[in-house]
């Protein structure tokens, strides 16, 4: 019953996300107040900004999206993850085409396309996705400074927010290592931190710092 199914969460808890857990409780209240702390961090909504070009196939190849389906993967494993598309893809089609790229199950996650800024200078450009992201946020969080958030981009230097990047290669687009990395940041958004559950040092980027 319930006493089982809280036992479960509780050791989930402990063995992913790192939650100690000691308390004299009764066998009918299992501290009840750590277990709600830590569903509402399992079911705060994470966002994923998503770049099209180098990441859903690789640039400057036939756009067949091949490696979008390890995304999917990933993206079906935390139905609290919702995917906000930040390529300039955007500005050339509209939502519903660009919905229907998606696999079926997986577009109810996905929750829309960041503004289009106009850079009123070159030097503006640096971080002008991850400044349209946070207007994006600003218009749907209440609290956009505690949004978690991460980003997948071929282009380093859209995103000023490095620790929140997925850099993939965009010679080969979104690998099964670029996977893993995304897994691990969406866990640790899940633990009720913005970094991922263990360093994602499979990333394209935690190589080329490393």
């Amino acid at each position: 019953g319930d006493t089982n199914r809280i036992a479960r969460e509780i050791r989930y808890a402990s063995e992913h996300f790192g939650y100690e857990y000691i308390a004299h409780c009764s066998i009918f209240g299992f501290c009840t107040g750590v277990l709600s702390g830590a569903k509402r961090n399992m079911t705060r909504t994470a966002y994923i900004f998503m770049d099209f070009d180098g990441v859903t196939h690789p640039w400057g190849e036939v756009e067949d999206f091949r490696c979008l389906p390890r995304i999917e993967a990933v993206v079906r494993e935390f139905p609290e993850a919702r995917i906000v598309i930040a390529s300039d893809w955007r500005m050339l089609f509209s939502m519903q085409k660009l919905m229907a790229r998606f696999s079926e199950d997986v577009r109810p996650q996905i929750a829309g396309a960041t503004p289009h800024m106009l850079p009123k200078t070159g030097a503006e450009l640096h971080g002008l996705r991850e400044r349209e992201a946070m207007l994006w946020l600003a218009q749907h969080e209440a609290n956009p400074a505690d949004a978690h958030w991460c980003a997948i981009d071929d282009a380093p230097g859209n995103w000023l927010s490095r620790s929140r990047l997925i850099l993939t290669d965009f010679k080969r687009g979104f690998t099964v290592e670029d996977a893993d990395a995304l897994r691990r940041m969406l866990l640790g958004f899940r633990a009720g931190t913005d970094r991922p559950l263990e360093p994602a040092v499979t990333s394209l980027w935690a190589r080329n710092i490393a």
